[in-house]
């Protein structure tokens, strides 16, 4: 199966129940304040506005907006560590930077990756205490969504980012769902952001927008990331249809968060009555969850193709194989079109897949 007949099979279809669903250009230009005031090479305007309304969200003296979480976290790491003697940096086994950037945060910045604890698990504090070497700074993902969206508990994350400012480290957030992680804390994302030195949250994911980020932190560190943006060719002429569209969208779906973890859970209780599907972690901790399907890829593939065809409903194209050739996975977020089908539905889909 090529690309294009996956693209080709997408575009037929009508519904889906990922995400927020089959978002089209047409839907993604209507969330374009037509009235919104423009930037010039980002300053003023709308990208001026978000940068504020972030920076009051997260309860941080300033905010700087860029076009991809790649540049922006190697951007506001390499302030930290520009800022301390050592260039290491630490994070779980499954970062992004160190699994999806092709090194980038080495070959432009200069830093040097630690990956500490296990795969298959969260960072633990004793995990860090096994950390001798100086460290710049402490990267936590929130939620750690290689692990279905889990989170860790709230006193262990408060000991983690003591532990990095015991050692004189700065504490980063990749909040690229941190607005999904404030739901399965129940608390405001201010207060989650309240631990860390830096954060940097995303727009086009749980939000819907179009492509674009912020990170917030305090004024030296966000003007030292603005200058870095500029540097890597990020200061575009014109910002602002990206950022009127995450300012038009980031409160309303903000808002839906604690519905639509309330829905991963009843999606996880209803699944818990299918045999050949387990739910990962179980119950959700965030409006998120990883699947384990007992079937093959090539099984998964057919039976996907088939709901697209025969229902207009798009699905995972193709699973993550496993270590176990009868068992394959798939990532489900929970977002606006999700909320549009109730967990039996989800559920009857499933099965089908499962086949």
């Amino acid at each position: 199966m090529d690309d294009d007949d996956i693209s080709a099979r997408r575009a037929a279809c009508t519904d889906s129940l990922l995400g927020n669903g089959l978002i089209r250009p047409p839907e993604l230009l209507a969330s374009i304040d037509a009235d919104a005031l423009p930037d010039l090479y980002g300053e003023g305007g709308v990208v001026a506005e978000l940068e504020q309304h972030v920076a009051d969200l997260l309860g941080k003296p300033a905010a700087v907006f860029l076009p991809s979480g790649t540049m922006a976290q190697g951007a506001v790491l390499r302030v930290h560590a520009d800022q301390r003697t050592s260039r290491t940096i630490v994070w779980h086994p499954y970062s992004h930077l160190e699994q999806h950037e092709g090194q980038g945060y080495s070959r432009l910045h200069q830093l040097v990756g630690r990956p500490v604890g296990d795969f298959e698990r969260l960072i633990t504090i004793d995990d860090l205490r096994g950390v001798a070497e100086p460290v710049a700074a402490l990267l936590l993902e929130l939620p750690q969504r290689d692990l279905g969206g889990a989170l860790p508990a709230w006193d262990d994350l408060v000991a983690q980012t003591a532990w990095a400012r015991e050692q004189g480290a700065a504490v980063h957030l990749d909040g690229a769902r941190l607005w999904e992680a404030a739901a399965g804390y129940e608390r405001s994302p201010a207060e989650v952001a309240a631990l860390f030195d830096t954060v940097y949250v995303s727009f086009y994911k749980g939000i819907g927008a179009l492509p674009g980020c912020c990170v917030a932190g305090p004024v030296a560190d966000v003007a030292q990331v603005r200058e870095w943006r500029g540097r890597m060719g990020g200061t575009l002429f014109a910002l602002w249809p990206a950022a009127s569209s995450a300012l038009g969208l980031l409160d309303t779906s903000l808002a839906e968060m604690p519905a639509r973890l309330a829905h991963a859970r009843a999606v996880a209780a209803a699944v818990a009555e299918l045999p050949g599907i387990r739910v990962v972690p179980d119950p959700p901790q965030t409006p998120m969850m990883h699947l384990l399907f007992g079937t093959t890829a090539e099984r998964f593939r057919a039976n996907a193709r088939r709901i697209s065809e025969q229902t207009g409903l798009w699905v995972w194209p193709n699973a993550f194989e496993t270590g176990d050739p009868q068992v394959v996975r798939c990532e489900l977020s929970v977002g606006r079109a999700t909320l549009r089908h109730k967990p039996e539905t989800v559920v009857e889909i499933l099965s089908g897949l499962c086949g």
